[in-house]
């Protein structure tokens, strides 16, 4: 039996993964959905027997198409495939009827392994085995360096994440992480999280390695210290070693853990140098105004975190150099070859 299959991720990288890992001659029909609301409609019309749904979209989330399948008694399997690993993040797609979570990046043998467990795949039941080529239905536009980094970006975020909530015992809301070339002028004013109107408290630190180098921006915003202390456990009477010690912690955390992500899925290892405390109590613009007058290019990837039932937001980047590119793109190359 031939299944008709829905791959609903806003990442086209991440689609044609899903797509590739599928058993040979397994799916009858591929179908593709860059975001919840497009889903739901294929869903709707009766397109599809098994959805393999990404949870951190655009315009409607994965939780959203869940709730909405639900609601509606809609006719569809669904597979969660995401990036985002938190303990929390698979109850919650369990509760809200899904028949099984994938990490990501996605591997063709557990998928096999997940489908025959559920009695959709028996490898001598396939009709037509050994496509040769992908249907047509299969997305054919070509994936740019700001795709794959955007889709390694959320695999390396969700690792991030999963390791601070399994620290604090909470839940982290993840966003669509962004990923742009910029110039360093323009650096303040593309940031997307971060408002003029609040104060913020920094930390930097340098990376390299395999031909890369950048730098890690940690942006913490002042009104999150006292439930980001209380979280972490910190008593000191000491208010600024308090702060200065949260964001220390924080930083390490989530550098450490986005980078060694971030080079596991390129192969390579980033080494990263002493963090250094920018400034605190400031705005973002003054935080960064050592970017301002210089005229270099920058690959930056923002990632905005937000821990549930908390006032904790803080945001990351990752600055990478214009030198880093060319090294950045060969090592994609040479692992999607």
């Amino acid at each position: 039996m031939s299944y008709c299959v829905l791959i609903c991720d806003d990442s086209s990288m991440a689609r044609k993964q899903m797509a590739r890992a599928l058993p040979d001659g397994w799916a009858g029909d591929v179908r593709f959905a860059e975001h919840g609301e497009s889903a739901l409609e294929i869903i709707r019309e009766g397109g599809c027997d098994v959805l393999f749904l990404d949870l951190n979209m655009p315009v409607l989330d994965g939780y959203g198409v869940l709730e909405a399948v639900t609601s509606e008694d809609l006719p569809v399997m669904t597979l969660v495939v995401s990036g985002d690993i938190q303990p929390e993040a698979r109850k919650r797609v369990l509760k809200l009827g899904a028949m099984d979570f994938i990490r990501k990046p996605t591997d063709p043998g557990q998928i096999r392994d997940i489908l025959e467990a559920y009695g959709l795949y028996r490898a001598g039941d396939i009709a037509q085995p050994g496509l040769e080529s992908p249907p047509a239905s299969w997305p054919d536009e070509p994936l740019d360096l700001n795709a794959y980094l955007q889709e390694m970006s959320n695999v390396a975020m969700g690792q991030a994440a999963d390791l601070l909530a399994r620290l604090l015992d909470v839940f982290i809301k993840l966003p669509v992480p962004r990923v742009a070339m910029l110039a360093q002028s323009e650096l303040v004013m593309a940031l997307g999280a971060a408002s003029e109107r609040e104060s913020y408290s920094a930390v930097c630190q340098g990376f390299n390695g395999a031909g890369l180098a950048g730098e890690a921006l940690l942006l913490f915003s002042d009104a999150s210290f006292d439930d980001m202390a209380r979280l972490l456990g910190y008593e000191d009477t000491n208010r600024n070693s308090l702060e200065v010690e949260v964001l220390m912690d924080l930083s390490s955390i989530l550098f450490g853990a986005f980078l060694k992500g971030l080079g596991d899925q390129l192969d390579l290892h980033l080494g990263l140098s002493h963090p250094t405390v920018l400034g605190q109590h400031r705005q973002v613009s003054e935080l960064l105004e050592y970017h301002r007058d210089r005229d270099q290019q920058l690959l930056s990837i923002e990632i905005n975190y937000t821990i549930e039932d908390y006032n904790v937001v803080c945001d990351l980047l990752i600055l990478l150099t214009a030198d880093s590119i060319p090294h950045l793109q060969q090592a994609i190359d040479y692992l999607t070859e």
